[in-house]
């Protein structure tokens, strides 16, 4: 389908691929892997004609429809969400609107002398439109919209009144109301909540389409793909199976590599001394000219890349009391819109509530109310004895000074520290050499959330309050995060969308909305995150496996 023969690319002095090949197949679901900066973008835009090979051929058969999504959104004004889904779906998108306009051009009676012409056109239109199956498109973008979390009152509003987000969520409905032959998605996840990542899941596999996908996700990864494509050093090296088969699998090649390399060097340390030894020697000139062009010719192996993942010792907080918050009748509305009509619970020390909860049910509004960032409409907060709140939400990141490089803002935060604790510290969250020297105004969005939950973990709360702190996280960073919050003794509240994240932490459950989700009281599940899950037959409010 698409093949990738013997390329080669680089940009100035990086080079992202050297003599390599990849093909993807029909109906193929794979997963990309690879270091930032490998390449995986650069094949995506080769892919789809913005980007040419240095050397070789990129291979993609004309006729073959190509839906990418991508992390850059273009403006998005002047029509319905619906309207906005249905116009980027490719071929029935413009039947569609081209069907809206000629509605349009036969009710104008300006246009009279034209009708003989617009009727002529609308039969052809309609004929094309009903053959692919049009007047189901409705529906299904509405289906498709529904599954990525907007409510009929979003998907019938203005596009141009959605935040960024939500703007991501309408370019990614497009692609997938395209139906294209193939899928290209760029971290699809990065922007929705859990009941959105659960449904696209089911609907990417119900996809005959072949998928290339990247995803900070591993869950996501493991349930859709069934081989892995990995770019490291130039190379693309495909391992057929999941994400957690590919890591057993490369974690075994290097361990026979790094074997296969002691061996070499054994061998060619033993050739040296020989040659070092017997040069001199006239008798044994032929033997050793013969084993100098014996090394010379074999090729060297190298000992694989490792991807060094920093661990850091955070300090443990100080003991707080036992009740750390006490939620009493809380009530908060939006208008007519009730979030929560009374309620009241109890957060004891050392616990993990994880919050979950449809999208609107309230859970970064209950974040907020905790925090003391937004005051209820009635009932009250009491924060317990010895409290020291630590609260992460995407607003923290305005709190980062634009002006500092990274290793400046932890040391303007923490004055007394050493420059080697603190370049541990920046190391444990994926800041090593050249990027402790980064301006915080050039950070991405990945990079700004790590470094706001580096200074906030550097001399952690005992009561810690996170607003989805793994977005933009790669897999090293949250698997670093889980480990290092699994030893913390302090409490938890948190909202998050990563299942790793919800498994490793989640001692307590709050669902807002009840158990069946559109219950107006919240349901208190006593159990870990898992045995909800167990307990519920559901990952995320109102959407079963």
């Amino acid at each position: 389908m698409i093949s990738f023969s013997r390329i080669s690319k680089q940009y100035g002095r990086q080079v992202l691929f050297v003599d390599t090949s990849f093909q993807l197949n029909p109906g193929e679901k794979v997963g990309l892997v690879g270091p930032n900066g490998a390449g995986k973008t650069t094949l995506f835009r080769m892919i789809v004609g913005e980007e040419a090979a240095d050397e070789g051929e990129v291979s993609v058969p004309k006729k073959l429809t190509i839906g990418y999504f991508r992390q850059d959104v273009e403006e998005m004004a002047g029509r319905s969400v619906l309207d906005e889904a249905i116009a980027g779906s490719g071929r029935l998108g413009e039947l569609h609107h081209e069907l809206e306009a000629l509605q349009q051009a036969m009710s104008d009676p300006a246009r009279a002398d034209e009708m003989e012409r617009i009727l002529t056109r609308f039969g052809e239109v309609q004929e094309e439109y009903e053959h692919h199956g049009g007047y189901a498109l409705e529906g299904q973008a509405r289906e498709v919209l529904h599954g990525l979390g907007f409510d009929d009152e979003r998907i019938d509003g203005d596009v141009g009144a959605l935040s960024g987000g939500w703007k991501m969520r309408v370019a990614m409905a497009r692609v997938l109301l395209g139906r294209p032959d193939v899928l290209l998605m760029d971290e699809p996840t990065n922007h929705l909540d859990i009941e959105s990542i659960v449904w696209l899941e089911g609907f990417l596999k119900s996809l005959p389409a072949a998928l290339l996908m990247t995803s900070h996700d591993r869950d996501f990864m493991n349930r859709i793909v069934s081989k892995i494509a990995e770019i490291d050093g130039g190379e693309i090296t495909v391992y057929t199976g999941d994400y957690d088969y590919y890591e057993r699998e490369r974690s075994v090649r290097d361990t026979n590599r790094e074997a296969a390399y002691a061996r070499q060097q054994a061998m060619l340390a033993k050739e040296q001394r020989f040659i070092d030894r017997f040069q001199t020697h006239a008798a044994k000139a032929a033997q050793v000219q013969s084993r100098v062009k014996a090394l010379d010719k074999i090729e060297k192996i190298e000992l694989p890349k490792k991807r060094k993942v920093v661990r850091f010792d955070f300090r443990q907080p100080p003991r707080s009391g036992d009740k750390v918050a006490v939620l009493d009748g809380v009530t908060k509305a939006y208008g007519r819109r009730v979030i929560y009509d009374g309620l009241s619970f109890i957060i004891q020390r050392g616990e993990r509530w994880a919050v979950m909860g449809r999208n609107g049910a309230g859970k970064t509004t209950l974040l907020r109310i905790i925090a003391g960032a937004l005051a209820p409409d009635a009932g009250e907060v009491q924060l317990g004895a010895s409290l020291k709140l630590g609260y992460f939400a995407q607003q923290s990141l305005d709190l980062l000074d634009p002006d500092l490089t990274a290793y400046e803002q932890i040391e303007k935060d923490f004055p007394r520290e050493s420059t080697g604790s603190i370049r541990s510290l920046l190391g444990a969250f994926q800041f090593s050499g050249d990027d402790v020297d980064k301006r915080v105004r050039a950070l991405s969005g990945g990079e700004r959330t790590r470094l706001a939950i580096a200074r906030m973990l550097f001399d952690p709360p005992n009561f810690l309050v996170l607003d989805e702190p793994t977005n933009h996280l790669d897999l090293a960073t949250k698997e670093m995060l889980v480990e290092a919050l699994s030893g913390f003794e302090g409490t938890m509240i948190f909202v998050s969308h990563d299942r790793a994240f919800l498994r490793g932490l989640g001692s307590r459950v709050i669902e807002l909305g009840g158990e069946s989700g559109t219950d107006s009281a919240p349901f208190l599940y006593p159990g870990s995150y898992v045995e909800y899950v167990q307990r519920t037959g559901h990952e995320a409010p109102g959407v079963h496996n």
